[in-house]
Parts: structure tokens; sequence; C-alpha cells
């Protein structure tokens, strides 16, 4: 009989177990989550040379801490674990004050960002704007004719934008018979693709009766529409657009990279992939007002519509998201929590998170491989883990 190998010791399973079929589920995304690109077609978002990195490790000797999250009280190293955590890092007044990353994932790994991907395809979106090249409050058809007869059809940049076009769409995760599976698969992500894009896929979308603008309605194929847009908008491919815009801006350490369909359209609604340090970099950029490395990254003004002024707070009180944020809203592809610490977000499925604490000056981001793709009462955990440890770093 031969031993376990390498792969099998670490992971528990062996790689060959891992499908495309099976490739979100546990224990596999512990894995799959790191290396998206060996499953699906990736497109790469290059960085700049940049002096090596080394971690700050234990967190600055938190992890035997107490953290109060809901109603139970754990160590802090018992809540990354019990919430499937893969990497945490956190930064304050600009710094990496700690790395800890869980035994199946290394420092500097990339790790797929899902929805969070939403937050930084936005940021592009209010980079263009302030070029002049797009802009929020035109309709959808100025830059996507062919959306005429979609459920885009009458909508505006802006409702795509902040998650209130009157889409009739469920993001049913979990349902193999769903238009979500079919949507899958035109991304790629499921058994059976290849035979309809994600563009035809997306323009097939019908509206409901509501008028735009009314209601927060969380649904992914909108934010893959706004790559589509930006392409359009800028003539060049989403990727590009993310190296050029944003990854050399930032100072970004890490290659990122996109997940593309059988067109190469960019899965901007969730397949970006980045290393938890330069998802940091990204919250600190918005913390500190669109400015990285004394340089201006985004307008000053969209960081601020983003993060404070901006949104409907009664399309977000008529939305299904309400309860995890009772006095929140949602803006260009970030949630603002309405906490009195001012805090704001952006999150993905199976435990994704960047959070960003204006007032204690911390960064947070938070990469797992959790079970489910939703899991709302850990959401409510989280939340109040990060607002424990912002108070004590």
């Amino acid at each position: 009989m031969t031993g376990k190998t390498a792969f099998e010791t670490r992971y528990g399973f062996r790689r060959n177990e891992v499908v495309l079929a099976n490739w979100r589920e546990n224990p596999f995304n512990q894995w799959s989550f790191q290396n998206l690109g060996e499953l699906v077609p990736t497109a790469r978002v290059v960085a700049a040379p940049a002096s090596v990195e080394t971690p700050v490790r234990n967190m600055g000797g938190l992890l035997g801490e107490k953290v109060a999250v809901a109603s139970t009280s754990e160590t802090m190293a018992e809540f990354l674990a019990r919430s499937s955590t893969d990497a945490l890092t956190v930064m304050k007044g600009g710094k990496f004050i700690g790395d800890w990353f869980a035994p199946h994932m290394d420092f500097g790994a990339r790790h797929i960002i899902f929805s969070i991907s939403k937050s930084l395809t936005a940021i592009i979106a209010g980079i263009l704007e302030g070029e002049g090249l797009f802009d929020p409050e035109a309709p959808v058809t100025t830059y996507i004719p062919e959306a005429a007869g979609s459920a885009y059809g009458d909508a505006s940049v802006r409702h795509v934008l902040d998650m209130s076009v009157s889409l009739d769409f469920e993001e049913a995760y979990l349902d193999p018979e769903s238009a979500f599976a079919r949507y899958r698969r035109a991304t790629l992500w499921n058994p059976g693709g290849g035979t309809e894009s994600l563009r035809e896929f997306l323009l097939t979308l019908q509206r409901l009766a509501e008028p735009h603008g009314q209601t927060f309605r969380y649904r992914s194929p909108n934010s893959d529409l706004l790559g589509l847009l930006l392409e359009r908008a800028s003539g060049q491919r989403f990727a590009d657009l993310m190296h050029e815009k944003l990854w050399l801006p930032l100072g970004a350490v890490g290659e990122a990279s996109i997940g593309v369909d059988m067109e190469g359209t960019a899965r901007t609604a969730g397949g970006i992939s980045v290393t938890p340090r330069d998802l940091a970099r990204v919250g600190e950029m918005m913390r500190q007002g669109g400015m990285a490395n004394g340089r201006r990254v985004v307008p000053e003004a969209w960081v601020h519509d983003t993060t404070v002024s901006g949104g409907s707070s009664d399309a977000w009180q008529r939305g299904a998201m309400q309860p995890l944020f009772p006095k929140g809203r949602y803006r260009n592809k970030w949630y603002q929590t309405g906490l009195p610490n001012g805090a704001y977000c952006g999150i993905g499925i199976h435990g994704q998170w960047l959070y960003v604490d204006p007032k204690a000056e911390v960064v947070i981001a938070k990469m797992s491989s959790q079970p489910a793709p939703v899991d709302d009462p850990l959401d409510v955990e989280i939340v109040a883990f990060f607002e424990t440890l912002s108070r004590m770093v």
C-alpha cells in the first residue's frame, strides 16, 4: 500500500477528487479557492515587481484573547477555526500588524474573493468616471445597445451599480435546475458550459413589473454586466483595466487573476482572486479617500459617495439583506454598515470579507472556505468579531 502524498496529508483528500462539479463544496474548497485557474479559465492581472514580503505572525499575540461574538465568547483562534477562515490580515493606521493563515494556506497565496470582486470592479467604474470615460447616470443602452430587449433596456448604469435593477432572477446557489445554475454554466463554473456565453445569458434576462431603483435586490448578473459596460466605455478588456487603473497604482505585490467565459468575458461579479495583503491594500486605499502610496487612484468624491453619503436607505430597507445591517445602505457595490464607527465593507459568499473601520483606522481582510455559500447567523457573528478586533488592535 502506498503512503499518502504531501497533498493528501495537507488537505485530507486527493487532488483528482476536486472537479468542476464539487469545487465549491467542503472540504474541496480549501484547495480550489486558492487555485481557481486549475478548474476554470482565468486571465492574469500582473503586479509591478516588488520586494519580497514577510508575514507579521500570530496576530500580535491576540490569538489567545477572548472575543465576543453574538451571545458567545471564545478565543480569536477558536473563532477563526469555527468560521472556516483560511487567512486573516489586519492593518492599523496603514501598517500591517498581523497575518494569520490556516495550515492549508501559505502566506502570499491567492484566494478567490467571490463577490468582493464586485467592489473592486466598481472602483474601476469610479476611476473611469473621473477620467470622463464613464457616466453612472447614463442608460445602459448607451454602452450596450443590444441590451434594449432585456431587463436592462430601460435601466441606468446607476441602477446596475446600486443593485436596484428590477431583475427577474434569484440567487439560488444550491438549485441545479434554476436560472442561477444556467448562469454558472455560462461562466464555465458548472459542468455543461460552453454553449452559451455570459454576455448572451445576460441579455436574455427580463425585468419585474416594479420600477427600477425602488428596491435593493442582490443579483450577481448586474455586476457581470458592469464589467461589460466598463469594457465598452474604455475599449479595453477588463483584466487590462484592472492592471492599469487599479493594480499598478495600488502598489499590489501579488499577481491577481479573474475567471473568464468562452468569449473571454471577465466574471466581474465573483471571479477575482488576490492575496490577503493586496485585498487589505484595497481597503486601505478606500480608507485613505482613494489615495495609495501618495498617488490618487480613484476620485475622493467617488469614495465619499460610496462609503458615506450615497445610497438609498429606502431601497435597502425594502431589500432582503436589511437584517445584517439594519441601518445600512448599498452604494457602488459596497456595503455601508450604518454602525456608529462608520464601517463599510465588501462581502463574498463562503466567508470572504473586506472590512474597513475608519474610526479605528483598521482594515481587515478575511478569506474563508465556509461550507455553505450563505450563513446569515455566522455573518452577524463575523461583523461582531470585526468590531471587537478593531477595538483590540
